[in-house]
């Protein structure tokens, strides 16, 4: 994945990317109490970007694409159309696994004593942003002469 992103932005671009999807893994942190922590991975399991820091972040990154094969599969035999997105709950806290536009997800780590409302809401709307991020600027439109000549 990083070696696809490369190939689409320079090497400055890459770091700035990087940076912004820091940004947004901190603010989500800081608008989410009792959030652990967060990545951004390629839907094949490569890591992205990570704020984690009792988690490795690169087994974390396989093992959200591991579950998330599974997910696919499950939301697909069950006729419930494309991965949104998923919620493990253990006894003390969540993963929470969302997708972040159509290469890259999003996984949460969160304490048990979290607002999963509140976690849920915010982190679609994290989500959304990263998709938006990854997938690069929005071509704007030619500008067209209307006169004829």
């Amino acid at each position: 994945m990083r070696r696809a992103l490369k190939q689409r932005t320079g090497r400055r671009q890459l770091i700035a990317l990087e940076t912004e999807l820091l940004a947004e893994l901190r603010a989500l942190k800081n608008r989410v109490p009792h959030l652990a922590g967060g990545l951004v991975a390629s839907m094949d399991g490569l890591l992205i970007a990570h704020d984690t820091h009792d988690t490795e972040p690169e087994g974390l990154a396989a093992m959200t694409a591991a579950s998330l094969g599974l997910a696919q599969r499950l939301a697909d035999a069950t006729g419930q159309g494309d991965f949104r997105e998923s919620l493990v709950r253990g006894v003390n806290g969540y993963v929470a696994t969302y997708a972040a536009g159509t290469v890259c997800v999003l996984t949460v780590l969160a304490h048990p004593d979290v607002n999963v409302g509140r976690l849920h809401l915010e982190s679609r709307r994290s989500a959304e942003r990263i998709g938006l991020m990854l997938a690069g600027p929005t071509p704007r439109p030619l500008p067209h002469d209307d006169q004829s000549a």
